[in-house]
């Protein structure tokens, strides 16, 4: 199936919250985000009329012709950060869309977005990835990413750690 790869416009913040939901209600959610679906789904409609509304964030979809929303990948401007960067974070693709290549479609709208901004000029692009998400790893891998040895705690299971990924400014 052919998507076409979009950011979410504004007023598609009740179809933005279905598909993050979905993404968090999935059973690898738990190495695959730290926002859960409990503290998601009672989130007032502001918080997610936000989230589509853009800014320094962005949420791109891919979208089949029958309309539907198969996957997404959100990129923020990380302005704090000591280089110009942007982080992929909130990758998620519809179990039956998945080996379709589609998450690569929307995680390469995401790079290419933060290779366009003007203003910071991006030198990298990053991402954390959970230690037991090896398909994710491989994924990002694939997508030219490599990992840079710095590592967090996983915020729900400090046991349990992060690593940082990057793909550079050729």
């Amino acid at each position: 199936m052919g998507y076409v790869v979009r950011a979410v416009r504004a007023g598609e913040w009740e179809r933005l919250k279905e598909l993050r939901l979905a993404a968090l209600a999935d059973p690898v959610a738990g190495v695959a985000f730290h926002e859960t679906y409990e503290g998601a789904v009672d989130q007032p409609d502001a918080f997610w009329q936000r989230r589509a509304a853009g800014g320094s964030a962005l949420t791109f979809v891919g979208e089949a012709a029958d309309g539907s929303w198969g996957g997404m990948a959100v990129v923020v401007v990380e302005g704090d950060a000591d280089i110009p960067q942007t982080q992929v974070v909130g990758v998620y693709v519809r179990p039956e869309q998945r080996g379709t290549g589609l998450a690569r479609e929307v995680c390469e709208a995401a790079i290419g977005w933060s290779w366009d901004l003007a203003e910071p000029v991006v030198e990298r692009v990053r991402l954390w990835v959970h230690e037991e998400n090896v398909r994710a790893e491989a994924f990002y891998r694939a997508l030219g990413f490599v990992a840079t040895g710095l590592t967090l705690a996983d915020p729900k299971n400090p046991g349990a750690v992060d690593r940082e990924m990057a793909l550079t400014r050729a």
